[in-house]
């Protein structure tokens, strides 16, 4: 690999990187950080729950490599959520086939409680002797990030069961904590630094599991540094007037898209 896709990579691709000509079938899985909560237009034919955007990365990536994309993404998901029905939406990982060259997986915040908990710095304290639901969250317990590594490493078999030829690609999360708080992320120091740990363990975690199965990672955190929420083109934003706040921006999915682009072009 190039140095520039090396820095993002973990060394956990297949023995045999998987060619993808045009017209592959790419189905992406994940969360809103996947879908692209507020950054665009809706796409059309989604589950309007879901939230996935017309320039969400998966959209951006099928376009410029002439992908046939089955977007299965949706806002709020787990990775229960991949593995099993959710209400009326199938079990994501149900969207794979024989057919399928390529799988990429945004998934896991959520099962840890990161954008409910990130957005514990907005809280208000409650008024008139209401009571308030502010203060410092709860750190996810290990009971919490042992189920979330065994669920990636499953969602991976099924990967591996269902589309034996796919590419499988966990892209984890983009990080939009800076080094000190500013008006877009108004913790203290410390909640700064609790939410920063929860940030870090979130990647360690996709990072082991995309080891051990022999996956490879694009790490998507990495791409976040000098682009946080403090700095002039912010890749993912703590509150915002305009999107989605605590989410991936617009040039944050372009960002992903551009670097799993190179990926997949230089390792194949």
């Amino acid at each position: 690999m190039r140095g520039a896709v090396a820095l993002l990579a973990l060394a956990a691709a297949p023995a045999s990187p998987v060619a993808l000509p045009s017209g592959s079938t790419y189905v992406a899985l994940g969360s809103s950080y996947a879908a692209g909560a507020r950054i665009g237009a809706p796409a059309p034919a989604a589950p309007m729950r879901c939230g996935q955007t017309v320039n969400n990365y998966p959209r951006l990536v099928a376009a410029r490599l002439h992908l046939d994309l089955v977007d299965a993404s949706c806002g709020g998901a787990t990775t229960e959520h991949l593995l099993r029905a959710w209400d009326e939406l199938p079990a994501q990982l149900d969207h794979l086939t024989a057919a399928t060259r390529l799988v990429t997986v945004t998934i896991g915040g959520n099962d840890v409680h990161l954008v409910s908990d990130l957005a514990r710095a907005e809280c208000t304290p409650a008024r008139d002797g209401a009571a308030s639901h502010c203060g410092p969250p709860p750190a996810p317990t290990a009971a919490e990030w042992t189920r979330l590594g065994r669920n990636l490493a499953e969602i991976a078999r099924q990967v591996r069961h269902r589309a034996p030829r796919a590419r499988l690609v966990f892209v984890d999360y983009l990080d939009m904590l800076p080094a000190r708080p500013c008006a877009s992320i108004p913790y203290d120091a410390a909640g700064l630094a609790r939410a920063r740990a929860t940030v870090r363990h979130l990647a360690r975690v996709t990072a082991a599991v995309a080891r051990r199965e022999r996956a490879t990672l694009l790490r998507a955190g990495a791409l976040s540094r000098g682009h946080d929420s403090c700095s002039a083109e912010p890749y993912a934003v703590g509150h915002s007037d305009t999107g989605a706040s605590w989410h991936p921006t617009a040039a944050g999915h372009a960002a992903i898209a551009a670097a799993l682009i190179r990926l997949l072009r230089d390792t194949s």
